[in-house]
């Protein structure tokens, strides 16, 4: 057993035994019943042995037919005793089912609780829907196998110790290979088990956040990148399947040593039984007991142990566990386009004077094996507070470069880093709290002006908001809506309102880090350099994707990519070494 598997079985065992403390009776009459099996396993391959040596081979038919009328009436006795066992099983397995649903509920809630309407967890309805029918169904299965298993093989091994010792002697060592052969299955298997649900739970959590998600994805074209986290997702679940369905082969594999083995060895060993002395009667009853009782148990708690076991072992965990980190309470639960940060992204901080405000590490990009790299071995270092203006031709990699720093694309080479913290792979609640990408389509939703404004920042005071209309000069516009509390139209505004919109969103938030991918280029000259002023006096860090000379004049410094190499430096100083730049220069002018 794994230390993990350890640590799983320590933290279930205490609410096990209060669960199974608070039901004794049920427990006693279980046993109970199971005791009627088992004596009714003992009787039959004895009653089978009997009929043979005292009746048949005796020459006495009617003591015979007695005996195998003892043997049916406790085969047909079963029905009454599986009857009495599920009627004691329902008061064990549905209190079970009911307290897991409670669990999982005061679990979800109390996290929403804590979290707001960005904390809420999708993964509980797996846990209400799946889970909890698997805790129920695979703890019943293991109630009922185990008990069977364990009577009825108590009864045979009785009974063939009864009819003759050797009969253990032959039966018993095929019995223990199967069974170690399946024990040496159970750890893998659990672990796949584990694999298996959490790549469900991960594919669940994808759909959910997705579906939540689809204005924002449609907006900012990012659904190509949803797409292919799920089929990521997908392919992670069915290679989980795969390596389950293989370890389950395995167990096949025992479960046929087990449950064929000691039959052939029986038969194998006849000649040498009947030289110790032991009966025809005595042959028979032993493969009764092996075909009608222990083989078939055996069966039973093997498949049962294997399949229900490690999954009621790793679905309680997950219900019943530790918090398993809050449940990474900070995570964020919707799927915000590049630009579209859910908000508010305040739970995650930022110390932004002690780093880069953005860093790139030898950062190399291709879409393709054998495609030429769009950014190859780019490094980059921009201070907090500073502006810096991105330039270069059309297609040059100006766009794919704001989705690195982003997070939303990740680089083929090299590191990202955004406040010192890699981006790549960073869960979207802490890209949120780094930075806002606003793209050259700006989305504005049905809804409020203020909601609109205050996306990124719920928490916005009516001052807040007024100073940020005043700052872009957006006053007019609100005004023409009808102010904050008016309801937006998306298609009735120009796409230099819906950009100004954007913008606003942008400098309310409260991440360091702001990415214009030429966000302004539906405003006229006059109020893209309004716009950019604002932003620039906005504390943190200011990237802009240029359209106009203007912009790169305003900024601290500028990044000029050539596909060759990529060139840093103020205004003038790459007026006198960037010949690129000295042409776009020339082509904003002309």
């Amino acid at each position: 057993m794994t230390s993990a598997e350890a640590g799983t079985l320590r933290r279930l065992a205490p609410p096990a035994r209060r669960f199974l403390a608070h039901r004794k009776g049920v427990l006693v009459r279980l046993a109970l019943w199971s005791l009627a099996e088992s004596g009714q396993a003992f009787l039959v391959g004895h009653a089978v042995a009997r009929s043979v040596d005292e009746g048949f081979l005796a020459g006495d038919p009617r003591r015979g037919l007695l005996w195998l009328g003892i043997a049916l009436v406790a085969v047909l006795s079963g029905a009454r005793v599986v009857r009495g066992v599920f009627a004691q099983l329902a008061g064990v397995t549905e209190p079970l089912r009911d307290g897991l649903v409670r669990r999982a509920v005061d679990r979800s809630m109390a996290r929403a609780a804590r979290g707001g309407p960005g904390g809420t967890d999708r993964a509980a309805v797996s846990r209400l829907t799946n889970q909890v029918e698997i805790a129920r169904d695979s703890f019943a299965g293991l109630v009922l196998t185990l008990r069977s298993f364990v009577f009825t093989a108590a009864g045979a091994l009785l009974g063939l110790l009864s009819l003759h010792p050797a009969l253990l002697v032959v039966v018993l060592p095929p019995l223990a290979a199967g069974l170690a052969l399946f024990l040496f299955t159970l750890r893998p298997m659990a672990a796949a088990q584990r694999r298996a649900l959490a790549a469900d739970e991960a594919l669940g959590d994808h759909a959910a956040r997705a579906r939540a998600a689809l204005r924002d994805l449609a907006a900012c074209g990012t659904g190509p990148e949803a797409e292919r986290s799920g089929v990521d997702l997908i392919a992670d679940a069915a290679a989980a399947a795969r390596t389950l369905a293989g370890w389950a082969a395995v167990r096949t594999a025992a479960l046929g040593v087990a449950g064929h083995l000691p039959v052939l060895a029986l038969l194998v060993a006849v000649e040498r039984l009947r030289g110790q002395g032991v009966s025809v009667g005595a042959l028979l009853g032993a493969f009764t007991y092996l075909v009608q009782s222990l083989l078939p148990a055996l069966h039973t708690l093997m498949t049962a142990l294997g399949a229900a076991g490690s999954r009621l072992l790793v679905v309680l965990d997950r219900i019943l566990g530790a918090e398993q980190e809050q449940e990474q309470e900070q995570e964020q639960e919707q799927v915000p386009g590049p630009g579209i940060a859910s908000a508010p992204a305040a739970a995650f901080t930022v110390d932004t004077a002690a780093v880069p405000a953005l860093e790139l590490r030898a950062v190399t990009l291709s879409y393709g094996v054998r495609a030429e790299p769009v950014l190859d071995a780019l490094d980059l270092c921009v201070a907090p507070g500073e502006h810096l203006a991105v330039v270069g031709p059309s297609g040059i990699g100006k766009s794919t470069l704001t989705r690195l720093v982003a997070g939303t694309l990740a680089p083929s080479r090299g590191e990202v880093r955004v406040a010192g913290r890699p981006v790549t792979g960073r869960p979207a609640a802490e890209l949120a709290a780094l930075r806002v990408l606003v793209p050259q389509d700006a989305y504005v939703f049905s809804g409020t002006v203020g909601d609109n404004l205050a996306y990124l920042r719920t928490d916005a005071s009516r001052a807040e908001l007024d100073a940020a209309v005043g700052a872009f000069g957006l006053g007019p516009l609100v005004e023409r809506l009808g102010g904050l509390n008016a309801t937006v139209r998306p298609a009735e505004l120009s796409p230099g309102e819906r950009q100004l919109v954007a913008l606003v969103r942008a400098y309310l938030s409260p991440a360091p880090l702001l990415l214009l991918d030429e966000a302004t280029c539906h405003l006229d000259p006059a109020s893209e350099a309004r716009a950019e002023e604002a932003l620039a006096g906005r504390a943190g860090t200011l990237v802009v994707v240029a359209h106009r000379l203007s912009s790169a004049v305003r900024a601290d410094r500028t990044l000029v990519l050539d596909g060759v190499r990529a060139q840093c430096g103020t205004h003038a100083e790459l007026l006198g070494r960037s010949p690129l730049y000295r042409d776009l220069t020339g082509h904003w002018n002309s």
